[in-house]
């Protein structure tokens, strides 16, 4: 069979005669990125570690909205594979919708393929860090460091259900209650409320 009746046959078919085009995965690396105006914009992503007092250890996935600061996510598990983060990022924006940028550092998690597929998918533009510099993911890493010190460092837990609960309390208490001086000493709730519905550029937010 020629190639001419091949493709003959494949329109009466109806079946593909070129192939789609791919769509790719829109990447970025480095420090650069335009300063988020609004919702959404841009998320950090980032993982911690801690022990049970059975001393089994926990990892913690840690997301926040870098515009707004709101702590979107402080999710223990035994294990955070890809698929099991994208659930909890899916979660999320079942609630705000997707980001147009996330920025996460080279893990193997924010490497994989299902990770890749899953930033092509919903349009989300994947932003690594330079290998070795966490401080180009400045924001998450403050946020870090308040989950370290006021939550982790403060607190002992003996099973997961235990910490999960504890951690979604400290998350209502930091992003309801407490206010922040990059805010100008509103909570994020606060801050969100006064944001306009039509998501008008509002000034860069100093790094807290």
């Amino acid at each position: 069979m020629n190639h001419k009746r091949l493709r003959r046959i494949y329109r009466e078919e109806c079946l593909q005669v070129r192939p789609r085009k791919k769509r790719r995965v829109r990447l970025v690396r480095g420090n650069w990125a335009p300063a988020p105006t609004r919702l959404n914009e841009e998320w950090g992503l980032d993982f911690m570690e801690d022990t049970l007092l059975t001393r089994r250890k926990v990892r913690i996935a840690t997301i926040e909205d870098r515009h707004s600061r709101e702590g979107l996510a402080v999710d223990p598990d035994f294990s955070l594979t890809s698929r099991r983060v994208i659930r909890t990022l899916d979660d999320i924006a079942a609630v705000r919708g997707y980001p147009s940028r996330l920025r996460v550092d080279n893990g193997p998690e924010n490497c994989a393929g299902v990770m890749l597929q899953w930033s092509i998918d919903h349009n989300v533009e994947l932003h690594f860090i330079d290998p070795g510099k966490p401080a180009q993911n400045a924001w998450i890493e403050s946020f870090n460091g308040r989950v370290r010190d006021e939550f982790l460092n403060t607190n002992a837990f003996w099973t997961l259900a235990e910490i999960r609960e504890a951690a979604d309390v400290w998350l209502v208490d930091y992003n309801e209650v407490r206010p922040h001086s990059s805010l100008g000493y509103l909570t994020p709730k606060e801050f969100v409320e006064t944001l306009t519905t039509e998501n008008k550029p509002f000034p860069q937010l100093p790094a807290a």
